[in-house]
């Protein structure tokens, strides 16, 4: 099987305690300006992708300011890369499992169709590809109702939906997210994000 590389760099995820300073410093540093926050998490962009950073609060779990600077808790969670399609992203699943590779969480966050990976060290990879063929759609369901009552997403499965694209079913079918109702608890503690009023 070919390779299947991504087109671009997407964004960087990060986990902080100083949740309001850092998206205060990236909005000055970046002309970033906030596209949603609730007080759990934050998506901001300097250009016109949706996001190019994101930001989870993790002083929502120790209110107290324990433990604030513990290396490990803090810092880049995630980065993510696209690709120009759903058949290229569910097409480098299938080579990669092929190769012992998998993904460890698979979801549908709305404006992307996203598989996580972790490396040999456990550094955590986002693949993702676009929901909206343009960037103004992707903004504006990150500004309506469905995104904020569930910022998270959904959770499906990858050979489910390889099958069914394998089959003829259209692509169309799987790009925008049609349940909108938030995740059960998964992931441990990033369930608390999706509950953060």
């Amino acid at each position: 099987m070919s390779s299947i590389r991504p087109t671009k760099f997407a964004h960087v995820v990060y986990r902080t305690r100083r949740f309001e300073q850092m998206l205060r410093w990236y909005e000055t540093v970046f002309d970033a300006k906030i596209q949603y926050q609730n007080p759990a998490l934050a998506f901001l962009t300097f250009d016109d992708e949706h996001h190019r950073f994101a930001f989870a609060n993790l002083s929502l779990f120790q209110p107290d300011g324990t433990e604030t600077d513990r290396q490990g808790a803090i810092g880049v969670d995630h980065v993510g890369y696209t690709y120009a399609s759903l058949n290229d992203l569910l097409e480098n699943y299938a080579r990669l499992k092929e190769r012992g590779i998998s993904p460890y969480w698979c979801i549908h966050h709305g404006f992307t169709v996203s598989m996580y990976y972790a490396d040999p060290d456990g550094n955590q990879i986002e693949l993702q590809v676009d929901s909206y063929s343009s960037s103004e759609d992707a903004n504006a369901f990150m500004h309506g109702p469905h995104f904020s009552a569930n910022p998270l997403g959904i959770e499906y499965d990858p050979e489910e939906l390889l099958a069914r694209l394998r089959a003829g079913a259209p692509v169309s079918d799987f790009l925008l997210r049609q349940v909108h109702e938030p995740v059960p608890p998964l992931r441990g503690a990033i369930s608390k994000l999706v509950a953060a009023p």
